[in-house]
């Protein structure tokens, strides 16, 4: 069995050697770096599976070495050492991830039993890693209880060829989910196509999916394969199938019932090897009880469901995404110094609502990434780009003790959204499910349109 590698990091030597002894008698790999310079130049070049390095250092400290050690991906478990006269530091470094700290003198025993409890701390989140990669679940980043959930229910869906419905708010990630069925499924080898049914114009959309023969209209100097045809032997993902219009929902139901395509002008059909997946944010019951949804449809699509969860019914994930976030920022942009967000910092961001979800919640670490010059990231520095608080705008305890009646409720609901959108109708009307037409008109009604 290899070795487990250590590394220890003290500007005066004597430590160092009263470490590696029993380290080496413990059956680790030791490497001794005298001073934090050498440490993270050692780190670049062959990272160990843990750093036991002394925080006050000549020159390059112990935070410099944790700073360095967090930003290897996975990064590296790190334990802090200090004088009795400096647990403040020592606090200051668990808060920014450091594993754990001991202050001199201390215990070698004491030591030996931290060391195995972080690498075997550290083995768990590698094997989870893997088990997430192998099953094609890295995407989904989160360690909630609802996330967990979801991550055991992908794998059955994926061994269906039945059609899958995806439910969740707009920036949720309902593709990521999408793409992981598409990767666990018999159907990984081929092609994963996805269309967004509110993106493309009604005229065009119906060419888009199914294709066209030359001459079908004008403007089709050439025939179109159409995405069916693209997505042949894979997976479909339809997404904001809700506002797909209705006439093309009858010939997508057509599809789903008999298994062959016919091109726009084409006269012949043609069989198609797809599974679909569909998404949307909206309430189907709903648009079905408007005429605006085919019934049909939906039981033809909603054979297999998937609720993926809002943001702010999982903020217990929200220090991993935005490490993961920041990560992907500073894989990109090797000169951004952002490291790390305060704790006052992360607090605010785990007490928000999220309108947009991981979405609203990604565009902030970036933003703050390119913006920021330094490596923490305080309370002051994202405060206006904050999202409503959780128990800012309508309290249903107060609507009933004020009795308001069901459209003053709805009113200061929407009133509620809008605010929490920055004022962004549209954005708003996403997560509501209504039209931007709606607020406005609803807003003159009460005077609250200011626009």
């Amino acid at each position: 069995m290899k070795k487990q590698k250590v590394m220890v990091v003290d500007d005066h030597p004597e430590m160092g050697l009263l470490l590696a002894d029993p380290l080496r008698d413990a059956d680790y790999e030791v490497s001794l770096c005298n001073g934090g310079a050498q440490a993270i130049a050692a780190l670049s070049a062959a990272p160990p599976d843990l750093v036991l390095t002394d925080l006050r250092m000549k020159d390059v400290d112990g935070f410099d070495v944790l700073a360095a050690a967090s930003r290897i991906s996975p990064p590296v478990p790190v334990l802090v050492m200090t004088a009795f006269g400096g647990v403040e530091s020592a606090v200051e470094a668990i808060k920014r991830g450091a594993a754990h700290y001991f202050t001199k003198p201390f215990a070698i025993d004491e030591v030996l039993v931290f060391v195995r409890r972080a690498l075997d701390e550290a083995t768990v989140r590698a094997e989870h890693r893997e088990f997430k990669h192998r099953l094609g679940l890295h995407r989904l980043v989160g360690q909630s209880h609802t996330m967990r959930a979801l991550e055991r229910a992908l794998p059955r869906l994926a061994n269906s060829d039945a059609s899958v419905l995806i439910r969740g708010e707009s920036g949720t990630g309902k593709e990521l989910v999408a793409r992981s069925i598409h990767e666990l499924s018999p159907r990984s080898s081929q092609a994963f196509v996805a269309v967004n049914c509110s993106a493309i114009p009604e005229h065009l959309l119906e060419s888009e999916l199914f294709g066209h023969a030359r001459g079908a209209f004008t403007g089709a100097a050439q025939a179109r394969r159409g995405l069916f045809a693209e997505a042949d032997g894979g997976t479909l993902f339809l997404d904001e199938i809700g506002d797909m219009p209705v006439e093309l929902q009858s010939r997508l139901l057509r599809v789903l019932q008999d298994g062959v395509v016919r091109p726009v002008g084409a006269d012949q059909s043609r069989p198609t090897n797809v599974r679909v997946i569909a998404a949307t944010h909206q309430n189907l019951e709903e648009r079905i009880a408007s005429n605006q949804f085919r019934g049909d449809l939906f039981y033809r699509l909603n054979v297999l469901r998937v609720q993926v969860p809002a943001l702010r019914e999982r903020l217990e994930d929200v220090p991993l995404l935005v490490a993961t976030f920041l990560a992907e920022v500073r894989s990109r942009a090797p000169r951004t110094v952002v490291e790390r967000f305060s704790t006052p910092a992360m607090h605010a961001l785990q007490q928000r609502t999220w309108p947009g979800n991981v979405r609203e919640l990604q565009n902030l670490v970036e933003r703050v990434a390119v913006l920021v010059d330094k490596p923490t990231v305080e309370l002051e520095d994202i405060e206006p780009d904050l999202p409503a608080k959780l128990d800012d705008g309508l309290n249903l305890q107060t609507a009933v003790a004020r009795r308001l009646t069901l459209r003053q409720v709805e009113q200061d609901y929407i009133a509620a959204v809008v605010k929490a959108c920055g004022g962004n109708k549209t954005h708003a009307a996403e997560i509501l499910g209504i039209d931007v037409s709606t607020i406005h008109r609803r807003g003159r009604r009460t005077g609250a349109d200011d626009e």
